[in-house]
Parts: C-alpha cells; sequence; structure tokens
C-alpha cells in the first residue's frame, strides 16, 4: 500500500495537466497510465490548435499548464487559421511531432516536484462514507489517497473495429481498461457508450507529392505559449490536401454492408462524432456531394508515416487500400497500419458539478474524452481545472468555475455539466455567445490571475500579464490625449483637421505604425502594441458584449444553499423540479441555463431562494 494526496487515472493530454497541477500545488500526486511510453500520445491527427481549439491550448497555457510549451517544443509547421476573418475566430494550429511531443511531456512529468509517473491499470476505485478513499489496481495495489481524477480516454471497456473484425483495445495495439467502469457504477455513476475513429497511416516513400495542393508553415514568428519567443520553423515538413472522387464513394457503398456501423450485423450502436465524422459517414449523409477534402500531414520529424485527416473508417482492409488507391497522389500508396473505430464507456458529465467534482462521490473529479468529449484541447482545459480544483478543495479553499465570458474552456465545462451530450462533444466558436471576448491573443489577460491564485502560474509570469493589461489601459487614455494635425496626404485620406492618437487609430486601416512618428512616447512592445491596436478599433463591440455578459454573471452570482430543497418550490414544473434536483446548481445562473427550466421558474426559485 502507498499513499499520495491525489491519484490521476489516464495519462493522456487530461492526466498530465491535471496530475501538473496538483503537483505544482504541492501535492503528492501519482500519475497511472497503461503505457508509459505513449504519455500525451496523439493517436488521432498529430496536431494541436484550430477554431476554438487553439484558444483552448492557449488559455490552458495562461493557467499554467504544459499543453502549449509542450507544442512549441515539438511543432513542425504552424498557421495562423481564418486570417481572412475576424479576430473572435482566428486560431493558431501547429503540427507536432507525435513522438518528441509524447517525449517532452514525459520528461515535464518526471522532473516535476511531488509527482511520481507509474505503469498500472486501475480497475477499483475505493469509496468510504461517500468519500474517495484509495484507487486498486489490476496488480492488487491498493492506493490510498484524498482525491482521486479519472481522465481515462477511449480506455474504458474500449473495442476496436476494422470491418467485421473486433478486438478489446483502448488504442490500436494497446489494452484496454477493464474493471473500473464497473467499480464506478457501484456508486452510481451512469455510465454510457460512445464511438469514435482514425484513418489509415501511409507510407511516406509511397505517396505522389508533386499531385498534391502543398500548405507550408508561416512565414512569420508564431508560438502557442505566451512564455515562449515566437520562431519561424524550417519549412521542411509541409501538410499537402488530396480528395476523394466519386469512385472513392463508389466503393464505400460498395462494402457498407462490412461495416460495423451500417452493415448487415450492426456491431456499433453508439454515437460517433458529428464534427469529425468518418468517411462513410459523411458519403452516406451527404450523397450529393462529390468530393470531400482530405489533409495529408506528416507524423513525425523521423517517421515515414503520413496521417490522413478525414479518412477516418471503419471499414475491411482490402476496402481501406481501394478507397486509399482512388485518391490523388495516392494510386500506389501503402498503408502501415489500418484504419479503425473505437468503442467506449465514458461518464455522463451532468453528474458533475461545474468544478468537474462528482455529484455522486465527494473527492472524485473527471476530465476529459471520459466526460463525453473529444480532441486533445478539450481534455487539457478539462484536465487543468480538475487538478486546479481538486487542489483547492484539498487547501480548504473556493474552487474556480470560469464563467462562459472568460473561457471557451468555461463554455465547455458549462455546457457539459449542465446540457450534457448525446455525442462526442467538440468546442465550436459558435457555442460561445461573446467570441469577441475569447480571442486567440487576450487568453494570458482573461485567466492568468486563476492559475497564479491556485499556485500554479508563477509570479514572474503574473506581473509581467497585470503590466501589459496596465499598459493597454493606461496607453489608450494618453493617446486620446495627444492631438496631431493631420493633412490630406495622411494615408490618401482627405482629412485636414486635429484629430487624437486614438481617433487616427480608430480609422480602418490604421496601424499603430502609421502613426507612431506621431507618438511622443513610441512604443516597441509588439504584444502591447497589438492589444492597443484591437482594443481600439474593436472597443466598441468588446463594450456591448461585456455588457451582455455583466447581465449573467448578476445571475451567477445569486448563490443557491447546498442544502436548497427544490422540490418544495412551489409553482415549477414537474420537469424543472427533476432537472434541477439531479443537475443541483449552485448558482440561479447555472439553474438558467438548464435546458427546460423557464423564465417564471428562475423567478419563483428566486423568490424562495431570497426568501
Amino acid at each position: 500500500m502507498e499513499e499520495y494526496d491525489v491519484v490521476v487515472i489516464g495519462a493522456g493530454h487530461a492526466g498530465v495537466e491535471a496530475a501538473l497541477a496538483t503537483a505544482k500545488q504541492g501535492f503528492r500526486t501519482l500519475l497511472l497510465g497503461i503505457n508509459l511510453d505513449n504519455v500525451a500520445w496523439t493517436p488521432c491527427n498529430p496536431a494541436v490548435g484550430g477554431p476554438a481549439k487553439g484558444i483552448i491550448a492557449r488559455e490552458v497555457d495562461a493557467l499554467g499548464g504544459a499543453m502549449a510549451k509542450i507544442t512549441d517544443a515539438a511543432m513542425i509547421n504552424i498557421r495562423v487559421l481564418n486570417t481572412s476573418k475576424g479576430l473572435a475566430v482566428q486560431a493558431l494550429r501547429a503540427q507536432v511531432d507525435k513522438y518528441l511531443y509524447s517525449k517532452t511531456a514525459k520528461q515535464i512529468l518526471m522532473e516535476q516536484k511531488n509527482l511520481t509517473l507509474r505503469q498500472g491499470v486501475a480497475t477499483d476505485l475505493i469509496v468510504e462514507k461517500g468519500k474517495v478513499v484509495g484507487v486498486g489496481t489490476s496488480l492488487g495495489i491498493l492506493y490510498k489517497c484524498k482525491v482521486a481524477i479519472i481522465t481515462t480516454g477511449t480506455f474504458l471497456g474500449g473495442k476496436i473495429f476494422i470491418g467485421p473484425n473486433s478486438m478489446p483495445a483502448g488504442r490500436l495495439g494497446e489494452p484496454p481498461a477493464e474493471g473500473l467502469t464497473e467499480s464506478l457504477k457501484k456508486y452510481g455513476i451512469n455510465m454510457k457508450r460512445f464511438k469514435t475513429g482514425t484513418p489509415p497511416r501511409v507510407l511516406k516513400s509511397s505517396i505522389d507529392f508533386s499531385n498534391l495542393e502543398k500548405q507550408e508553415t508561416a512565414d512569420e514568428p508564431l508560438a502557442f505559449s505566451y512564455s515562449d519567443d515566437p520562431k519561424i520553423l524550417p519549412k521542411n515538413y509541409p501538410c499537402f490536401i488530396t480528395r476523394t472522387s466519386n469512385v472513392t464513394h463508389d466503393i464505400i457503398r460498395e462494402n457498407l454492408h462490412f461495416s460495423p456501423m451500417y452493415g448487415d450485423v450492426k456491431l456499433i450502436h453508439s454515437v460517433g462524432p458529428r464534427y469529425c465524422p468518418s468517411i462513410e459517414d459523411k458519403v452516406v449523409k451527404f450523397p450529393n456531394r462529390d468530393s470531400h477534402q482530405l489533409f495529408v500531414e506528416p507524423e513525425g520529424t523521423d517517421s515515414m508515416e503520413y496521417y490522413i485527416n478525414g479518412f477516418s473508417t471503419s471499414l475491411p482492409y482490402d476496402a481501406q487500400v481501394r478507397m486509399l488507391h482512388t485518391l490523388p497522389g495516392f494510386d500506389h500508396a501503402v498503408i502501415i497500419r489500418p484504419a479503425y473505430a473505437v468503442e467506449y464507456d465514458y461518464a455522463d458529465p451532468t453528474q458533475l458539478y461545474p468544478t468537474l467534482e462528482s455529484k455522486m462521490v465527494e473527492n472524485l473529479y473527471f476530465a476529459g474524452q471520459v466526460n463525453g468529449t473529444s480532441g486533445y484541447e478539450e481534455a487539457a482545459g478539462q484536465g487543468i481545472m480538475a487538478g486546479l480544483n481538486a487542489g483547492l478543495k484539498l487547501k480548504g479553499e473556493d474552487q474556480i468555475v470560469l464563467g462562459r465570458h472568460e473561457s471557451y474552456t468555461g463554455v465547455m465545462i458549462d455546457d457539459l455539466v449542465f446540457k450534457g451530450v448525446d455525442e462526442p462533444y467538440r468546442m465550436l466558436t459558435s457555442r460561445a455567445e461573446y467570441r469577441l471576448l475569447l480571442r486567440d491573443d487576450n487568453a494570458h489577460l482573461r485567466l492568468t490571475k486563476y492559475g497564479y491564485r491556485g499556485g500554479i502560474v508563477d509570479k514572474e509570469f503574473y506581473e509581467r500579464v497585470l503590466k501589459i493589461e496596465k499598459g493597454v489601459n493606461e496607453t489608450i487614455e494618453r493617446f486620446k490625449t495627444v492631438k496631431i494635425k493631420i493633412s490630406k496626404d495622411f494615408k490618401n485620406l482627405d482629412i485636414q483637421k486635429t484629430l487624437s492618437l486614438f481617433e487616427l487609430l480608430k480609422i480602418p486601416g490604421v496601424s499603430y505604425s502609421d502613426i507612431a512618428e506621431f507618438d511622443p512616447q513610441p512604443i516597441t512592445d509588439a504584444e502591447l502594441i497589438k492589444e492597443i491596436e484591437i482594443e481600439v478599433n474593436y472597443g466598441g463591440y468588446i463594450s456591448k458584449e461585456i455588457q451582455e455578459a455583466q447581465k449573467l454573471s448578476k445571475l451567477d452570482k445569486i448563490r443557491i444553499p447546498p442544502d436548497f430543497d427544490f422540490s418544495k418550490v412551489v409553482g415549477i414544473s414537474t420537469e424543472s423540479k427533476q432537472k434541477l434536483i439531479k443537475m443541483k446548481p449552485t448558482t440561479l445562473g447555472q439553474a438558467a441555463r438548464i435546458q427546460g427550466v423557464t423564465p417564471s421558474d428562475l423567478f419563483l426559485l428566486s423568490s424562495k431562494i431570497k426568501g
């Protein structure tokens, strides 16, 4: 028997962030992984970021997490997406060397004080008087603990499908985690099943890249972490684009009867991800589409394998080969690893508090794909919040619930615990009401204070963020007082009057570099300049979103007592009462976001609380 403060079960992206967060807070932490050669593995596309997801990665960084720093160390191709669109949807996306990513993550874990990394399969949760006291493993080892955080990904009851063939596995070549699902069910935790999939890996030398559209890394210096210096990557590892055709689709249709999802004998009954469907899903659901775009991505600097993003399938191997050979550039392509689907157990996230602590078992937290989400970034965001809150609870301090106006991470967790999931959840910009507040550039200004409060952000970085925030506010006020007489030759504009620097900067197409010569206190800090330009140009829109967010936050400030009896609120519908009793909201704002709770229900509930 060994004793720890915290045991984290699962060493994927959620587990890494959760374990680092509790260890940084000074708690003896054990991180259990099934295969320690694959810590923080990227089993699907070897990339981090994209719309909304890239912003979550930066939010994790601002909170004191590791994902962005690991990405900067392992990236081989990076770009800013949606540059032709507004700031609210722009985000970084980096292709990473999957082997270097895992190696870097493992090194960070091994060097972290208070953190023990160990290979093992958790099979039992030990609970006494409704509270976690330990975790048992398949080897009969018992780890005593005060807190357990479950971050098991696709491994709980994992089962892989390739055509009519199936095998128990969490990932191809790795065993599933058996036993823990039954242990969780024993304590009233509702477990369900989802499925996801991955495409084939193809031998580099068998691809004709001359027939593919190339996507180079960015020409400007970029970095995910606010602590890392941006850099320009060599153009040695471009990504490429190819497409399916009607011939591809015909082969898919001919083999659908072998599909574990659409076949004569249906083997997979669970729901897959809507926003990352299999290629057969696309063909069935969009029968009029002649073609689907696919991305051809390197798996690493020393790897000879390429990942065919968008070509996920569970069709038989021979069908996969025929489908692949219909793609431009893949006439003679060789599959190294076949595509497959994986079905796995997840826990109903509506049984969690917004802190990610279980309502059924005290001091038990859940984070990542086990909560019904998909994606490395979504997992990391939940992982760092579960670890941060677990540590705060052990310290007897208030836990942190991020608002929907503060972060995509907050939007995601709020959606999970109050709306639940009926398909694997993916973070989208459209899920956030206040997208202009939740930008790629300002995650550190939004969230660093929480990481610092929890003890996982160092003082130096926190003070740097405060300095930027103060600099933006003071400079904007100074710009309003500096007046310049403008002649009509400025930026080819017909202006002959006196304007402030603030008014000049608000003119469309004008940047700080255009007015720097007029500034009596020139600014050289590129980060400060960027934030000032955004605040000046989008200030009116930002102020409007802040006002709307403040209305919501007023409801979130009205607390519902922990022992409040929703069943005794007269006038509320039976459906609303059932949902309120199940969800156990801790604020009126949380109650308002539960589907089925009406404005009149809120009025009656508010009256009873105040009353």
